[in-house]
């Protein structure tokens, strides 16, 4: 067989599998049920864009575990960076205490950081972290309360994050009261900014906007042009603090350092995970250092920074830099292109957008509404055939797939992932004719009976005249 991260996607069984399955009632007793699992995959090793379970099958993976794993999985690069690290220091908190690997990583994202002002660094453990230490700083440097998200965004499932997300009943659903004066606007929508700044949220009152550059959960939505430019024109009239949320757009992923640079648009503060370790747990803020002014002991964490981690960051922006970020545009067209295509083919694909390796496919219904069942169906079929999907928003299915993917890779890729289509397109329109016969023979039979009815009603009528 060959190696792992040069093989084809295969499938020797029906899946799961019967050593995934056993993992699977073993997960079923004992995990937390608010997991989001959309389908029965157990991972037993992954390299590059390559994915094997625990019965043997290979996935070819467009996930990336969620826009993580952005130069592949198991880099050897990452690996040996990992291991250099864990044989000298593994933890000692950089909350009180000095380590080179956190100084270096710092340095290095205050370089990368759009924007000429000087630049200061707070590391987190995640993204929703990272949103969290982002509002803290916000409302502590600005001495102002409120704060101003968008319909859709995600920034996370911790209570001030969860209260600027905007994406879906089910993560606000049982949690309240969530953190106040949070206003939520239209993504996309300067109107809808101005109008919320006009009555219910003075602008004198709000300390920062919370943007994503590009949607995530909420089904990587790009906004237009004048967008971004435009909320930075708000935040330096008003005063207002320009959070860009790049915990998913982040570090190659859209072609770009970060998402933001396509519109040429700096932050205040800026927020990072995901893809900036590569899998470890990582997270960090990158604000102007005029922003971060809060002083000791106002904010820290025991294990943000941890020194293995950094480590394996460091790793990663060197090979995201000198490789992975052009790799991510190049193949990133040939996926879109790909995908636009199916789209003449499939009546079901309504649109076809994103940036780089950040690319979204939305499914309609025969009217043009969105179709959630049918894109998961889609998704389910792709991970029988051995190609590996995630969806978002109401009805996209997400392509992040890691930024080392192949021109080979990304064929196979959107063979299966046709294949896919079709039999899922397939299978919905032979329900709904079924449906339609059925309704169709129901109505005949109810005009048969109407009928009978209508001649027995005629006959008593004969009979009494």
């Amino acid at each position: 067989m060959a190696p792992l991260h040069r093989d084809d996607p295969r499938i020797l069984g029906p899946l799961p599998g019967p050593r995934s399955a056993a993992w699977l009632d073993r997960d079923h007793r004992v995990m937390s049920p608010s997991y989001t699992r959309v389908y029965p995959l157990v991972v037993r090793r992954a390299r590059g864009a390559m994915i094997e379970d625990m019965d043997r099958n290979r996935f070819l993976d467009f996930t990336a575990g969620i826009a993580v794993t952005n130069v592949g999985h198991s880099h050897p690069r990452v690996v040996a960076a990992i291991e250099r690290q864990s044989r000298r220091l593994i933890h000692m908190s950089g909350t009180d205490f000095y380590y080179a690997p956190q100084v270096r990583l710092a340095e290095q994202l205050a370089r990368l950081a759009p924007g000429p002002d000087p630049k200061r660094v707070f590391f987190t453990n995640s993204g929703a972290e990272a949103i969290e230490a982002a509002l803290k700083l916000a409302r502590r440097h600005t001495g102002r309360n409120r704060a101003l998200a968008f319909l859709g965004a995600f920034h996370g499932r911790t209570y001030g994050a969860m209260s600027l997300s905007g994406s879906k009943p089910m993560q606000r659903r049982g949690f309240a009261p969530l953190v106040p004066e949070i206003h939520h606007a239209r993504f996309g929508d300067l109107d809808s900014v101005h109008a919320l700044l006009r009555t219910i949220c003075p602008a004198d009152e709000l300390a920062a906007i919370f943007v994503e550059p590009i949607q995530g959960e909420g089904g990587y939505i790009v906004p237009p042009d004048d967008f971004l430019p435009g909320l930075r024109q708000i935040c330096d009239e008003h005063g207002v603090l320009l959070v860009l949320d790049e915990v998913q757009s982040g570090f190659g992923r859209t072609g770009r350092n970060f998402a933001c640079e396509h519109w040429e648009v700096e932050g205040d503060i800026m927020c990072l995970a995901k893809g900036i370790a590569n899998g470890l747990p990582l997270g960090a803020i990158v604000a102007r250092a005029a922003v971060m002014d809060w002083p000791s002991g106002s904010h820290a964490s025991t294990f943000g920074g941890n020194p293995v981690a950094c480590a394996a960051a460091l790793a990663t922006l060197r090979l995201i830099e000198r490789r992975y970020r052009v790799n991510a545009e190049v193949r990133g067209a040939q996926l879109r292109a790909g995908l636009e295509a199916l789209g003449h083919r499939f009546s079901c694909v309504r649109e076809v957008r994103g940036k780089g390796l950040m690319i979204g496919l939305e499914v309609q219904d025969r009217s043009g509404h969105p179709a959630p069942l049918l894109r998961d169906r889609i998704i389910d079929m792709a991970f029988h055939r051995g190609l590996l999907l995630l969806p978002c928003g109401p009805s996209t299915v997400r392509f992040c797939p890691p930024l080392c993917l192949t021109a080979r890779q990304v064929e196979i890729g959107l063979e299966l992932f046709a294949a896919a289509m079709a039999a899922a397109e397939f299978e919905s329109e032979s329900k709904r004719c079924s449906t339609v016969a059925a309704a169709e023979s129901e109505s005949e039979a109810c005009t048969t009976v109407l009928e009978d009815v209508i001649a027995e009603a005629d006959g008593i009528a004969e009979a009494i005249v």
